[in-house]
């Protein structure tokens, strides 16, 4: 086994014991296949608006029926990787923004972000994040699919040392660490998933 295959196996089996769901891609055109057949097979992420069954204005109707179309959040992503999303977005029946992040609060099925690096030892994903639309999207997507080439998965926090120090010279700056789902628990220690972000974590490793 090589040393990068040994990184692979040792990233999957510590992200997957934080309960993300780890699959491997050959291309981006997979990695959009499996985007879009996640989004149609869950259910329309939406805030549950009060008042919603009775009788509405043209514009109270309008925001009911937007929190039922399923929306992915792509932001500060490639033109080309972008627009090929959105196209079959738009063929699925569903949404995809790159922006505007604040007006779909709680409204956002899917956010796709590409990993800066990824930790083995952790199973920790490094996302750069200089904007606050790709915060958001990280953040309060029901769902979160973050691609990481194969060829970024280091050792440990110690093998991106020199890129973070060179990293922190640059302003705004702002370095994301996810390792799996978004957890917490009460007082009596009950174990709850995605109550400060994320329901679930799905990395796709990317062949390069």
């Amino acid at each position: 086994m090589s040393a990068t295959q040994e990184l692979v196996q040792k990233f999957t089996e510590k992200a997957e014991l934080v309960s993300a769901f780890v699959t491997t891609v050959s291309s981006e055109d997979e990695a959009f296949k499996y985007v879009i057949d996640l989004c149609d097979k869950k259910d329309a992420c939406q805030l549950l608006m009060s008042g919603c069954e009775r009788d509405l204005s043209d514009k109270a109707e309008a925001l009911c029926d937007t929190k039922q179309q399923k929306i992915i959040a792509a932001p500060g992503q490639k033109k080309g990787f972008y627009k090929e999303l959105a196209t079959l977005s738009k063929k699925a029946g569903f949404e995809c923004i790159d922006s505007g992040m604040r007006d779909h609060l709680a409204g956002i099925d899917i956010g796709v972000t590409y990993a800066e690096y990824g930790i083995a030892e952790t199973g920790t994903l490094m996302i750069d994040c200089p904007s606050e639309e790709l915060r958001l999207a990280t953040m309060i997507s029901e769902y979160h699919v973050c691609i990481l080439p194969k060829s970024k998965i280091k050792k440990d926090s110690y093998a991106v040392e020199k890129m973070m120090l060179t990293r922190m010279k640059k302003t705004p700056n702002y370095m994301a660490y996810v390792t799996g789902a978004s957890r917490t628990a009460d007082i009596e220690r009950v174990l709850a998933l995605g109550v400060h972000g994320p329901l679930e974590l799905h990395i796709l490793l990317l062949e390069d």
